[in-house]
């Protein structure tokens, strides 16, 4: 077997959001597997400034993991519980390998196009104006389900914005999603859930940074709306860990992004430790190309959950790969008429 690994620089059509600044391009990087003819590809989606794995020895690792390629996954696996993007670009690559179709990972109704996932439609932070065209234009496109980044603006606007939506929709017509991205302080984010919850909203996502457990459980415990924990899974390297912050916080949901947390096997557990609490989830890219995407949207299309889930995000770049990916009336669709963009598995 002969592995190689390449980087791919995807483009924002525009500067979009986030409470930890403006995003302008998106780093990534894939490994590709040969052997006997075939081809297999995965990619690695490090998110410089939250992934753990942003680190200067990050291509190193890819080299030495081509490297030592023929060690097999199980043994790479878990010899890289640092660099969790690299963990499910393998896993991919893995899978992609041994498909008879280097993008079908887990065929399903999905990948026959007879299975659409619900997801969320995305509204990135910036002023006012924009983020009010941006939830138009989701609704406009058949989104029952929004998700608003919020914290980067006046909260009052934000405020503003989620009276705008449901003086026109009830929660019944349109379910609102907010993600804080630990945007509040400890003292005063009772204060903002408490004005937040007026507006019957679904949940808000890592409203506190992470790492705070006592105070985030204490927020779990009497929110008057559901808390999701995004960020506060990154960097939990073991199971015992991970059931420490599940028995701890005790959350309404998590959100697992398979980039930032090992990959398929990494979710899993989480996956595991949330359902013996009753606590809900859901999956969520985090700005991969359309091949990340797709290998994310095939495996969650497995896993039966019925709630909109966040992979609305292939649209965001000028450079991406053409795919069968398609979102349409707030559905991503896998459309088995459409092709892929191979040249990347050129060398």
């Amino acid at each position: 077997m002969i592995a190689s690994y390449k980087q791919h620089i995807l483009q924002f059509k525009r500067p979009s959001g986030t409470s930890r600044g403006i995003l302008h391009q998106k780093e990534t990087w894939f490994i590709i597997l040969e052997e006997n003819g075939k081809k297999g590809i995965g990619e690695c989606g490090l998110l410089r400034g939250l992934s753990i794995d942003d680190r200067g020895d990050y291509e190193e690792k890819l080299q030495w993991v081509c490297n030592n390629i023929n060690l097999g996954l199980v043994s790479l696996y878990d010899s890289l519980a640092d660099f969790p993007s690299i963990q499910f670009g393998l896993e991919q690559a893995f899978l992609s390998l041994e498909s008879n179709d280097p993008f079908i990972l887990f065929p399903s109704d999905f990948t026959l196009g007879k299975n659409p996932i619900s997801i969320n439609g995305l509204v990135w932070m910036g002023e006012k104006k924009f983020m009010r065209k941006q939830i138009i234009q989701k609704i406009d496109a058949g989104f029952k389900c929004v998700k608003l980044k919020i914290g980067a603006i006046e909260f009052q606007d934000e405020i503003n914005l989620l009276n705008f939506i449901r003086k026109e929709f009830s929660s019944d017509d349109i379910e609102i999603r907010v993600d804080a991205n630990g945007a509040f302080s400890p003292e005063d984010a009772f204060d903002k859930l408490n004005q937040l919850s007026k507006f019957e909203l679904h949940s808000i996502e890592q409203p506190i940074k992470q790492g705070q457990l006592e105070e985030m459980a204490r927020l779990c415990e009497i929110t008057p709306l559901p808390i999701a924990l995004d960020e506060e899974l990154i960097g939990v390297l073991d199971n015992n860990q991970k059931k420490e912050i599940i028995e701890t916080i005790n959350p309404q949901y998590i959100i697992l992004k398979p980039s930032l947390i090992g990959g398929y096997s990494g979710s899993q557990d989480w996956i595991d430790f949330a359902e013996e609490h009753g606590i809900g989830w859901w999956v969520t890219s985090a700005l991969e190309s359309n091949i990340g995407l797709n290998a994310i949207a095939q495996w969650t299309s497995t896993l039966n959950n019925g709630m909109p889930q966040g992979l609305g995000t292939g649209g965001l770049y000028t450079n991406n790969f053409d795919s069968p990916l398609e979102v349409k009336n707030g559905f991503l669709h896998c459309n088995p008429e459409l092709n892929w963009d191979i040249k990347i598995l050129d060398n």
